[in-house]
């Protein structure tokens, strides 16, 4: 029978020793430093040991560590998109729900087709899926870290009683995922908002700027959302690349077995060759799927949390064009022009609030952006050049050994 994926806590552990920091945020202010230093992955949850570092004198200590799950983040996430004194900041968006079905089922099937493989086959397929669930796990634990230190990097957010509680109170915060009814309520709620972002989509923005970055950032998302769909397909063609090989590699040391001639050994040393391409490809996958697809992948949640922003502060405008309409009626009539007064005043600072805030956060996206990008796709270019030196170089080493065999 098969053994299952190893979610001891000694192998996450040393997974999490080895993960690249998070880097999507300016860690050079040292006030409050949150990370996760530990993280274990049980069948149903992923348990993340935060970190808190901080000389802010809201914390009661000036170190300290939780224990949170998935629902707590998300939990967080929600708190800072329903306070409307966060109306005009990007709220960083919630990392995803951890996933790893797609792992565990491919290894339930390999462990059923056990017996249409040899041994050694089996063995390899299954380091090749455990890499994967691996993977997984470190990229959800770095999305989780990346969520909670752009909040403890913002000059607002990080004083928020809600991340406080998040940060220091070690017993359990009791946060459920949304039952049928709240799914349901939110499924109409977003419905309303879709259809709400139509009806003013089409109004001009009074502020050029907004105007100008509403048309770029749609337009953006969309490229993002495509390009993160196409670096997704090109991974996986790596990985089935890397799948190949082990079949074939397996094949020839058959063929070795078999063969009773000068050929068992010019099997023996290709298959060695494919054994270790397969190790390249496997890297040249995790790779590109780490520093471009997931790279693409965060800034289209970031961006969609940036049109939020925008769509905040339309909604903001809207409501302050009708509270002036309003007023204007409230006074031909001489009814309620207090009142009418009152609301318009409050609309008015809304939004002049929210437009002073979002302009300060749509440059700062922008900024931050550019230099995220940057720094991973050269990168990314680094790791293509050093992975492609490699295969370059074992080719040459496997048909010198080739060559020397003839001889």
């Amino acid at each position: 029978m098969m053994d299952g994926i190893d979610d001891s806590p000694d192998l996450l552990a040393e997974e999490q020793d080895n993960k690249t920091r998070s880097d999507t945020v300016d860690l050079t202010d040292t006030s409050l430093l949150v990370d996760i230093s530990d993280a274990l992955s049980e069948r149903e949850k992923v348990k993340f040991t935060v970190h808190t570092k901080t000389t802010l004198q809201q914390f009661k200590n000036s170190e300290m560590s939780v224990v949170r799950q998935h629902e707590e983040f998300v939990w967080l996430h929600d708190r800072f998109v329903e306070n409307e004194e966060y109306a005009g900041i990007i709220i960083p968006p919630a990392p995803p729900k951890p996933d790893f079905d797609a792992s565990r089922e491919k290894l339930q099937r390999l462990g059923e087709g056990e017996g249409t493989m040899t041994k050694e086959e089996f063995t390899k397929m299954k380091q090749e899926l455990e890499a994967e669930y691996l993977a997984t796990f470190k990229k959800t634990v770095a999305m989780h870290e990346v969520f909670l230190q752009r909040l403890a990097a913002h000059p607002v957010l990080r004083h928020d009683v809600n991340f406080e509680v998040f940060l220091q109170y070690a017993g359990d915060m009791s946060c459920r995922g949304k039952n049928k009814k709240e799914k349901l309520g939110g499924f109409f709620k977003s419905i309303t908002k879709t259809a709400d972002e139509v009806l003013i989509s089409g109004q001009k923005d009074v502020d050029e700027f907004f105007e100008s970055e509403k048309v770029f950032l749609i337009e953006y998302h969309n490229k993002i959302k495509d390009a993160t769909s196409k670096a997704d397909k090109m991974t996986k063609v790596h990985k089935n690349v890397s799948d190949s090989y082990i079949q074939i590699s397996t094949g020839l040391v058959q063929l070795a077995t078999i063969e009773n001639t000068e050929l068992d050994k010019v099997f023996s040393k290709v298959a060695e060759a494919l054994e270790k391409a397969r190790k390249l490809e496997g890297r040249v996958a995790s790779d590109e799927d780490l520093k471009l697809s997931d790279t693409l992948r965060y800034y289209m949640r970031d961006s969609m949390a940036a049109k939020d922003l925008l769509y905040r502060r339309m909604r903001a405008l809207v409501d302050y064009e009708n509270a002036n309409k309003a007023l204007e009626k409230a006074r031909t009539k001489n009814k309620e022009v207090a009142a009418a007064e009152k609301t318009q005043d409050l609309c008015c600072k809304k939004f002049e609030k929210i437009s002073e805030v979002a302009k300060k956060e749509i440059q700062e996206f922008k900024t931050r952006r550019i230099a995220y990008f940057r720094k991973h796709l050269v990168e990314l270019v680094e790791l293509e050049i050093k992975h492609g030196k490699a295969q370059v170089q074992l080719l040459k080493n496997c048909i010198t050994a080739l060559q020397e065999k003839e001889e």
